[in-house]
């Protein structure tokens, strides 16, 4: 079994035909799904998607390009959100300067206040990192420094000193089909450093789609490409790469039953 541990099924693209969607996701194998909060003022359609599907799961949370938007948005606020059943992680939230979609003081803001949640709750913080490794890897360990917290880097892009630096704090790394990439030679070096125990796979659908639909509308089936490059590159079978994520999906996402 494989797990998809981020994608946005209520995302266009891939909501129109969500059905067939989670049809072929079950048919290559992939046995659970999480879809990943944006905005929490639109969590009711996520909690429709995970109301229909027995084996799709949720976060709440707001991604760094609309903290502006929901600036209001309180620790309290999420942590009563994951009341939930199908609630099962905080997020995503971080630093996006790449874009800069919104002002990065309301970006830490809303990252810290997310943090915040994370701790309370010990459910797992989903983090989105772009082109700020620095205050990203800074905060975090500002922040566990007030208490632990689980948390995975998602769709990793950064450099290798991110990366150690939240491997040291308790952190998780997920690999999207970024990993696939002809160009993405450093990040396959970053992915065979790596500790077996703090490796996931990921989607991020409908983006990002692997090797042989790049540039394509990504879905959950496509994670199964993702982990056999990930496989390749740690010089280990496709089964082994499938055990170890979906052992560590498990323990990370602990409220996901097994």
């Amino acid at each position: 079994m494989l797990v998809d541990s981020h994608c946005h099924l209520d995302f266009p693209g891939l909501a129109e035909e969500l059905d067939a969607v989670v049809e072929r996701a079950r048919k290559a194998g992939i046995g659970r799904m999480v879809t990943i909060s944006t905005r929490v003022r639109e969590f009711a359609k996520l909690q429709a998607i995970t109301s229909k599907y027995d084996d799709i799961y949720c976060s709440i949370g707001t991604h760094p390009h609309h903290a502006a938007e929901e600036p209001d948005v309180t620790a309290d606020e999420l942590i009563a959100v994951t009341a939930g059943e199908k609630v099962v992680a905080i997020g995503e939230a971080g630093l996006d300067y790449h874009y800069d979609n919104s002002p990065r003081d309301a970006q830490e803001n809303g990252f810290r206040t997310h943090i915040a949640a994370a701790r309370k709750t010990g459910l797992p913080l989903v983090i989105h990192a772009r082109d700020a490794d620095d205050d990203v890897a800074r905060i975090l360990e500002e922040e566990t420094g007030k208490g632990a917290f689980p948390f995975v880097l998602h769709c990793f892009t950064g450099g290798p000193d991110l990366a150690r630096r939240a491997i040291a704090l308790g952190g998780y790394v997920s690999f999207s089909g970024i990993l696939t990439f002809k160009n993405s030679n450093s990040l396959r070096e970053i992915a065979k450093s790596l500790p077996e125990d703090r490796i996931l796979v990921e989607t991020d659908a409908p983006y990002l789609a692997p090797g042989p639909w790049r540039g394509k509308r990504n879905e959950p089936a496509y994670v199964a490409e993702t982990a056999r490059v990930l496989a390749e590159t740690r010089g280990v079978t496709a089964e082994a790469i499938a055990a170890t994520t979906t052992a560590n999906f498990f323990r990370l996402f602990s409220k996901v039953p097994a």
